[in-house]
């Protein structure tokens, strides 16, 4: 069929170059908000008009010719975006979920960003999530993403922490989904509830240093100074709030020093955070110390506005039967976790943030949260 000569096809197409010219309009407010609803709106109809109309094979081809002729400045029409485009509304629309489904952390992504859902223009909460990311993002997502529950995760995570394209597909490549918030800890039993599920939520199992082209074998202060050489990325891997205060950071306790591996404070647990490394197997007598550090730094650093100190134990391997029983009885908030070497491709590598970048970041979130308080 020659779509040109339908009059169904060709009044289709007259109504929806209007839409796309008023979403232009609205775009010069809000470009990437205007143009995923456009997106997931062009979607739905060419769905249908497929279901429905059956123009054939060559609709997408036609249709594309014919919006690129009308918006040769607006780009985004061709055949294979297009079909992204239809992939788009189909993916996300079959994720049968009710607004309570999405979680507490979609619900308050959404308050923040003032969204609410739109009864008449029936506009999905899934939806208005990917309004708040870059199209190209959501490519991505699509592409990688095994199961919608993971997707939803994906768009959560960029959202919070402004990832660019690169770090999300990093992220995708280290199999993030699978690896937050699955340390053991004893959080439940040590912490407030609100304080102990995001405790819970920053931390990883495992951690992925595939930046640092560790050797098999490696010395805990190696694995230390490696750490701190690429900071940045380090940074990256452990997510945002982590505010590096150093290394070997010094404690005196009765007359006698001691140094704690890294030092860290969190900007949005308000507390600090100590990381003890162990190059070998996870032994109960570890955390020994490390509750000991935590006690100290509770006591002769913290100040009283701040949480309570957290102690996490990053080992090479662990038994979890074992770090279960030897967090037993322990009254200081205490994880453990492993870290593995996976390898990152050279283009992510590259692609990573600067520690420059990263403290402009984090002293923007500062800024934005002192303003608040």
């Amino acid at each position: 069929m020659f779509l040109q000569a339908d009059d169904t096809y060709h009044n289709w197409l007259k109504d929806l170059k209007k839409s796309i010219k008023t979403s232009q309009i609205k775009a010069a407010l809000a470009v990437n908000n205007q143009l995923i609803l456009l997106y997931w709106q062009l979607g739905k109809q060419i769905t249908e008009k497929q279901e429905n109309a059956k123009w054939g094979s060559g609709f997408i081809d036609q249709l594309s010719k014919d919006l690129k002729e009308e918006f040769p400045e607006m780009g985004g029409f061709s055949v294979s975006n297009l079909y992204e485009i239809t992939r788009f509304y189909r993916y996300f629309n079959s994720i049968k979920v009710k607004s309570h489904q999405l979680g507490g952390k979609t619900r308050l992504i959404l308050h923040q960003l003032g969204g609410e859902l739109d009864e008449e223009n029936k506009i999905p909460e899934i939806i208005q999530l990917c309004m708040q990311v870059p199209w190209r993002h959501i490519v991505l997502v699509m592409q990688k993403s095994n199961a919608p529950d993971e997707a939803i995760f994906y768009i959560q995570e960029t959202i919070e922490n402004n990832w660019s394209r690169a770090v999300l597909e990093m992220q995708i490549e280290t199999n993030l989904f699978s690896r937050q918030g699955k340390a053991i800890t004893n959080f439940k039993q040590t912490l407030p509830e609100i304080e102990g599920d995001l405790a819970q939520s920053i931390l990883k199992d495992p951690y992925n240093f595939g930046f640092l082209n560790l050797q098999k074998k490696i010395k805990e202060r190696d694995l230390e100074l490696k750490l701190i050489e690429n900071i940045s990325v380090f940074l990256m891997e452990l997510g945002k709030g982590f505010a590096y205060l150093g290394r070997q950071f010094l404690i005196n306790v009765g007359g006698k020093e001691f140094r704690t591996d890294l030092l860290f404070f969190h900007t949005k647990l308000k507390c600090y955070i100590i990381i003890e490394l162990k190059v070998t197997e996870f032994e109960p007598e570890y955390l020994g110390k490390l509750n000991f550090y935590v006690s100290a730094i509770d006591k002769l650093v913290k100040s009283p506005e701040d949480k309570p100190t957290i102690g996490i134990f990053l080992c090479k391997s662990k038994n979890n039967v074992v770090v279960d029983f030897a967090l037993q009885d322990i009254n200081k908030p205490l994880g453990v976790t492993e870290f593995t070497y996976k390898e990152l491709p050279d283009n992510i590598k590259n692609a990573l943030p600067t520690i420059e970048q990263l403290t402009s970041e984090l002293n923007k979130e500062e800024d934005t949260e002192n303003t608040s308080d």
